[in-house]
């Protein structure tokens, strides 16, 4: 359900941003569009096929592809002085690189993916955590 989700955010982001121009004209917007709808359907697909008992782990290609848009994402982000989200696609970054590994078999690959699958699954976490008590509680926890 979680990349259903972001699938459905990045395209609002999309048409947002272009066809009813509802948010401010942030460049950084549309990498979150583009990240949100690219990791939204790869998602969905893992989650599809674990459904059908096929196997979840990517290919090598698409490995590649999706560290691509992490490094562009993390590029933009920390460009923009961003750096909490550009934190979250170092680690997403990591996590495809290991993926790359374990894909192919090596046993180091999938150790590590589990490794980078923790650190980076809860970062967002926290974020969420602090952006939430930030703007609920008007606390000042850094984001």
């Amino acid at each position: 359900m979680a990349g259903f989700c972001q699938l459905v955010t990045g395209l609002i982001l999309f048409v947002g941003l272009t066809w009813f121009q509802v948010f401010a004209k942030e460049p950084p917007l549309y990498m979150a569009a583009l990240a949100f709808s690219a990791y939204g359907i790869h998602w969905s697909a893992i989650g599809w096929n674990r459904y059908r008992f096929n196997d979840p782990r990517t290919n090598a290609g698409m490995c590649v592809a999706f560290m691509v848009i992490s490094a562009m994402g993390a590029t933009v982000f920390f460009k923009v002085a961003d750096w909490p989200v550009g934190l979250l696609f170092l680690g997403l970054f990591a996590i495809y690189f290991s993926d790359l590994f374990a894909s192919v078999g090596l046993k180091i690959g999938e150790r590590a993916l589990g490794f980078f699958h923790i650190a980076t699954g809860g970062w967002p976490m926290y974020l969420a955590y602090a952006t939430t008590v930030n703007l609920a509680l008007a606390y000042h926890w850094p984001v």
